[in-house]
């Protein structure tokens, strides 16, 4: 039986799952920053990973037994599914490093990575909390967004960076090149899906404009 939805639990799952997505990305600046124990920090990853996943399907089960919902089931599930996705991807470059026993990025290059990212998760997390104050946005609203996009060029350009100074790193082992240009990789595509979760929020602010 579908039921009327109460407005706040829709928007406090969501700011959840931003939360997570946000501790996450804290983790990993950790992770980058102290390449100790590599696997015991991937491991507290991975237990956050798991907390989003939960997160999006009780979010999602919610949406289906929901008639009436503070946003389009539709704006919902796909924030939903963008906050979970930037977890996931963050979760994976810490699992890949681990697995392959890494040590500390040459020149350091991962560590700034991970700090452009955490930022992009504080300004997703801050719009997301926003939503349930005012559905209409704002301007503070649209700078947050505005500011996410251009983390994502930084993050680019650090990407290149990275890998420029990887190629570049005399006496390197070929497979640890590849390794590690595997994890910037999968960085670099954190970066993407967080601007994604910009990217959602800022269809949900032009719809209710």
């Amino acid at each position: 039986m579908l039921k009327l939805g109460h407005d706040v639990e829709f928007f406090k799952l969501l700011e959840s799952q931003a939360e997570v997505a946000q501790r996450a990305a804290k983790a990993f600046v950790t992770f980058c920053q102290d390449f100790t124990g590599l696997e015991a920090q991937a491991e507290i990853l991975k237990e956050l990973e798991h907390e989003g996943d939960e997160m999006t399907r009780t979010l999602q089960s919610k949406i289906l037994s929901t008639f009436m919902t503070p946003l389009d089931k539709e704006d919902l599930r796909s924030l939903s599914n963008a906050l979970d996705d930037v977890t996931d991807a963050i979760e994976a470059a810490a699992s890949r490093a681990a697995l392959y026993h890494l040590e500390s990025s040459p020149r350091g290059d991962l560590a700034p990575m991970a700090v452009a990212l955490l930022k992009m998760c504080d300004l997703n997390a801050a719009a997301v909390g926003e939503l349930r104050k005012n559905i209409h946005g704002s301007e503070t609203f649209a700078s947050r967004i505005d500011e996410i996009h251009r983390l994502e060029n930084e993050g680019d350009a650090l990407h290149r960076k990275a890998l420029v100074n990887l190629f570049d790193t005399p006496s390197i082992d070929p497979l640890v090149v590849v390794k590690w240009k595997e994890v910037y990789d999968i960085t670099e595509d954190a970066f993407d899906v967080a601007e994604h979760v910009a990217k959602v929020l800022g269809d949900i602010l032009i719809k209710y404009a």
